[in-house]
């Protein structure tokens, strides 16, 4: 398969087409204060999985316009949705599931690291989906859980009809206005009707969820997801900047949502044909269109985030472009940076980037998994 992008030296030098509009921060934090408007009412209900490592929890929480958003929350086993049942050191009851605890409820002395505070929290990863997809049956993914942190997948709603189940409707007026299939589309036209600005918001909100679970150390969060959920991740890493506090790190990979000029020119898969599609009937639209995308381009939010991020991009990605990818990349923390909230005044926020040259959406895949789980495990434990 040839090379879909630019030359390389090129493409890591590449920073992006994406203006940000002069108003971008007034209009996320009027969405914001909008969907906060409405109180969080986040509910923790206990689901039997069958998987005695791992305990399950089906969360509400009130996300854009007070609208219910499902997610699940993996905990290892032993918390409970009420009460912690670790003590302060955060060891396990005598009669909790069988582990690797003796009798007594302790490690044995070669266990790894802890990833609980001194109060025996756990930092939490908040996992966004993919393009289509849900959250899926409850036993379905726990890897962060097994890992031994908190781990919220959020529903992306009006999605679940593709990859994995959803069960979060998108009640919005603009989801029966014309539009391509798929969500790309929905409300493209006006930027408060347009859909990424409810599941951008969802995503900060998501957040808070996770937050205020008990067993949760609310100032060890995570962001993480592939392709639209890279995207996300983005975008709620970007939101939380100066908006909330807990956030610690993103891991986008392979990252959807991205550089909208350049994608339209060269994505020929995926979901950014979408728009090509509905602007081919629609010539009239096009203006329109254009003055929406950049308050939902990635590349825009990840100028603002304020925390170490680890990327992965696929050099021969046909869906999300590797350049659309280093777009985010390169500009991610450059607002931070300029502002003084880097880790010194002037400096650029930590970050990374891991490429896979031979592979296409699929990128890392579990490859890149096992280097994330060394990331987070220096970063959190």
């Amino acid at each position: 398969m040839p090379v879909v992008d630019l030359p390389s030296d090129q493409l890591r030098a590449y920073a992006g087409g994406a203006a940000i509009p002069a108003d971008f921060s007034e209009f996320w934090d009027a969405t914001i204060a909008e969907a906060r408007a409405h109180p969080l009412d986040v509910r923790f209900e206990g689901v039997e999985t069958l998987l005695p490592l791992i305990d399950t929890f089906d969360v509400t929480f009130a996300g854009f316009g007070g609208q219910p958003i499902k997610a699940w929350l993996h905990l290892p086993a032993g918390w409970d949705a009420q009460t912690l049942t670790h003590d302060a050191a955060g060891r396990l009851p005598r009669d909790a599931p069988p582990s690797t605890h003796d009798a007594a409820g302790r490690l044995p002395r070669d266990a790894p690291p802890s990833t609980h505070d001194a109060a025996g929290r756990l930092p939490a990863v908040v996992t966004y989906l993919g393009y289509s997809g849900g959250r899926g049956l409850p036993h379905q993914n726990t890897l962060w859980a097994q890992a031994g942190y908190a781990m919220l997948i959020m529903d992306s709603r009006g999605q679940g009809y593709g990859g994995q189940l959803g069960h979060t409707p998108d009640p919005h007026p603009s989801s029966g206005g014309n539009q391509y299939p798929g969500v790309m589309t929905r409300g493209l036209l006006s930027r408060e009707d347009y859909y990424y600005r409810r599941i951008y918001a969802d995503a900060l909100r998501a957040i808070e969820a996770v937050q205020a679970h008990p067993a949760v150390d609310a100032a060890r969060v995570v962001v993480q997801g592939v392709s639209q959920g890279g995207g996300l991740a983005l975008a709620a890493a970007g939101l939380a900047a100066g908006r909330l506090d807990g956030v610690v790190g993103c891991l986008p990979d392979v990252p959807f949502l991205c550089d909208y000029p350049r994608a339209l020119e060269v994505a020929s898969t995926g979901p950014y044909p979408e728009l090509e599609r509905y602007l081919v009937r629609h010539r009239d639209h096009v203006e329109a269109a254009l003055m929406t995308l950049p308050y939902f381009d990635a590349v825009n939010h990840a100028r603002f985030a304020r925390v170490p991020a680890y990327f992965s991009v696929a050099l021969r990605d046909t869906t999300c472009p590797p350049s659309t990818v280093y777009a985010a990349f390169n500009r991610y923390g450059e607002e931070a940076a300029r502002a003084g909230h880097a880790a010194s005044s002037g400096e650029s926020v930590e970050k990374s980037i891991e490429e896979y040259q031979f592979n296409n959406h699929e990128g890392g895949g579990e490859h890149h998994v096992a280097r994330q789980l060394v990331w987070l495990r220096k970063r959190l434990v």
